[in-house]
């Protein structure tokens, strides 16, 4: 059965969508939106491990795919680690798509996501979808010294040489996020960039206000 994208559009029109670059804050403004707000908050990548039970390796094989090791997994080419990611993400959404029209029926939801701008075009409208960015150039680093991802930094520093590990997974971030981060800046979409002087409560005021939470 193919549903098609305006159909989900229409059954989508209570979610809020939280996207944009690697560490650009969508985690932390997300969590900030559904305490102020009262919305129940829906995390793509906690869900992931719960989709994956879902899943059929013959139609996600991606989500399906293991490693044995930190080496095996890091081993890779930054164009092999970079393509599972973005079959990762692009089999999981049949699954989020399908929780979201769920959950958004009796209450708002927040959905922390990773969405492409041809993604959002279909399933939502730029009134409830905003783009977190941070300039891509060295987010390893960034992303390793979150304290939601502790068993990431400790599974990377399991390789036999972290550096070199680090080094692939940091410019395969880096290589998905440096046009994503351009086009967003070009489109017609609201979007807040991350920098040295940005604080929480100012990113999540200016959300707040894009989504009429505020008047």
């Amino acid at each position: 059965m193919n549903i098609q994208d305006n159909v989900i559009k229409a059954y989508l029109k209570n979610v809020f969508f939280v996207t944009g670059t690697a560490c650009g804050g969508k985690s932390t403004i997300s969590r900030a939106l559904a305490e102020h707000h009262n919305l129940l908050l829906f995390d793509i990548d906690q869900q992931f491990d719960q989709h994956r039970q879902l899943s059929d390796p013959m139609f996600q094989p991606s989500m399906n795919k293991t490693f044995p090791d930190a080496d095996a997994f890091f081993g890779r080419s930054v164009e092999e680690y970079r393509q599972w990611l973005l079959d990762n993400t692009r089999e999981q959404l049949d699954f989020v798509l399908l929780d979201l029209i769920r959950l958004s029926q009796d209450r708002p939801v927040v959905c922390d996501c990773h969405l492409t701008l041809e993604q959002v075009s279909l399933f939502t409208d730029p009134a409830r979808v905003v783009f977190l960015l941070k300039e891509p150039s060295n987010i390893i680093d960034d992303y390793c010294n979150r304290p939601d991802h502790q068993g990431f930094n400790s599974f990377i520093n399991s390789a036999s040489d972290p550096a070199k590990a680090k080094a692939t997974c940091n410019e395969t971030l880096r290589s998905l996020n440096t046009d994503f981060y351009r086009a967003v800046k070009q489109s017609e979409y609201f979007w807040v960039e991350r920098t040295p002087d940005s604080t929480v409560e100012k990113t999540t005021q200016l959300v707040e206000k894009h989504f009429g939470f505020l008047r």
